[in-house]
Parts: C-alpha cells; sequence; structure tokens
C-alpha cells in the first residue's frame, strides 16, 4: 500500500460537514468519490479533525492509502479535475511514510474566525464572515480571550452532542485582532471540543458589545455548564487555517 497527504482548501456552505452521513453532501464522500473515479479504487480518507456544515477549511490535511503506486504531482492534478464541481481544491499532495495519520500525527490545529463589524451587510464576503452590525470592543473581547488560555474543563463550550471523552482541553492560543472592517479570532491547540470554537466566539462577541463584562464571562468558564453559554457564532464564519505536524 502506498500513502498520500493532501492539503485540501473548501466552501463548506453547500456541505453538511467533513464526515461522511447517509443522504447527505459532504467532504468525505466528495473526496473518496474523487479518488475512485481516477484511480479505480475505493478508500476511506482520513482527515487531521472533522468540521461541521458549513464551516470552511484553507488548510485541512488528509491521508489515504492506494495499492497502486501514483506520482503525487498526478493525484493532485486528477482530484483538482474531478472536483472542479465541489468547490474544493487539492493544494498540494505528497507521498507519506505509512506510520503518517492525518489525525494522530497533528500536534497543533489553528483556526480563524471572522466577523465584519461594520454597519452595512457583505456583499463579497456573504456566507464567508458573520455581519455584526453593533460595533464592537475589541479590547475588552481581547483582554477575556486570554482567560481562556491554558487548560480548562470547557463543558460550558461545547456542544450536548458533543461525543469527546473528556471536556478538558488546552489552548495555546488565542488572539483577537482588528483588521479593518473585520475582526479575527485566531485560536490554536492540539484538539477542540464539538462547536467549541463558535461558541468561545460568540460569547466573546457578547462582551464587545457590553451585554457582558469580563466577570460574566469567568463564572461562565467556571460553571461547567452548556445553559451558561453566551451566543454561538454561525458556522459560516470559521476556518480551519493550517494543521501543525
Amino acid at each position: 500500500m502506498f500513502r498520500y497527504c493532501l492539503i485540501v482548501e473548501y466552501n463548506g456552505a453547500k456541505f453538511s460537514g467533513w464526515q461522511k452521513q447517509p443522504n447527505q453532501p459532504t467532504v468525505q464522500d466528495a473526496l473518496e468519490t474523487a479518488i475512485e473515479k481516477f484511480s479505480g479504487e475505493r478508500v476511506k480518507v482520513q482527515a487531521s479533525g472533522r468540521t461541521d456544515a458549513g464551516v470552511h477549511a484553507r488548510g485541512q490535511v488528509v491521508h489515504f492509502d492506494l495499492k497502486k503506486q501514483w506520482e503525487a504531482f498526478r493525484i493532485g492534478e486528477a482530484l483538482n479535475y474531478h472536483l472542479r464541481l465541489h468547490q474544493i481544491v487539492i493544494i498540494s499532495s505528497k507521498a507519506v511514510d505509512q506510520d503518517f495519520e492525518a489525525r494522530f500525527s497533528a500536534k497543533q490545529r489553528h483556526y480563524e474566525y471572522i466577523i465584519l463589524n461594520r454597519r452595512t451587510p457583505p456583499a463579497l464576503d456573504l456566507g464567508f464572515v458573520w455581519h455584526v452590525p453593533k460595533p464592537l470592543d475589541v479590547l475588552k473581547m481581547s483582554k477575556s480571550a486570554k482567560h481562556f488560555l491554558g487548560k480548562h474543563d470547557f463543558t460550558t463550550f461545547r456542544s450536548v452532542e458533543c461525543q469527546a471523552n473528556s471536556p478538558i482541553r488546552t489552548i495555546d492560543r488565542f488572539e483577537v485582532i482588528k483588521q479593518g472592517d473585520n475582526i479575527l479570532f485566531q485560536v490554536s491547540a492540539l484538539s477542540f471540543l464539538h462547536h467549541q470554537v463558535r461558541s468561545l466566539v460568540g460569547t466573546l462577541k457578547l462582551v464587545g458589545e457590553g451585554k457582558w463584562s469580563e466577570d460574566d464571562l469567568l463564572k461562565a468558564l467556571k460553571a461547567k455548564d452548556r445553559t451558561a453559554c453566551g451566543t454561538q457564532a454561525p458556522a459560516h464564519g470559521l476556518y480551519l487555517t493550517l494543521v501543525d505536524y
């Protein structure tokens, strides 16, 4: 068997997330179908992590095995041809050792959430940012975001449907950056809980609006109770940007 690794970019708007589901369009299913079309082999593609319905990716990493050896460049070109109608693009492809695992070999995952913070709605970025017309206090959000750094029980900020064995996660980086009319929330960790980033961003948005204080955010974190969570940000503003190995 020969193992290959891909870096994948996709528009998540038309997909019901990464993971294969019956009678639903998913990124995994589109990739596996494209691989079968060019190689004749039905394979299972493993990803660095599952993205939810509507979430985008600039740097999703996947691996799969083929019985036949192919030139990595040809794999990328063939997949881009078969995926051309799906808004999925293979940025790069390479052969890797059998011990490489897109999920388990990862050392850190990086996400970015984008809020468009202006009175007028987006025209060009519709479906790719969360439009918040009320001015947000970036300094307050940035200061409050620091409370999420380090190791915590994030029960408050994970979906009730989360299947992780533990709510304990360690966030290594959480930056809130003003860039023109956009506010970028850049978060890095080894792994995340289901809906965690969107829940954190939605709660920080309440702080930025002045509806929550920094103390309110701390109380929610310490509550370890999903009902204490603030607003959950919509999926379309979230991007998986990079995975480190």
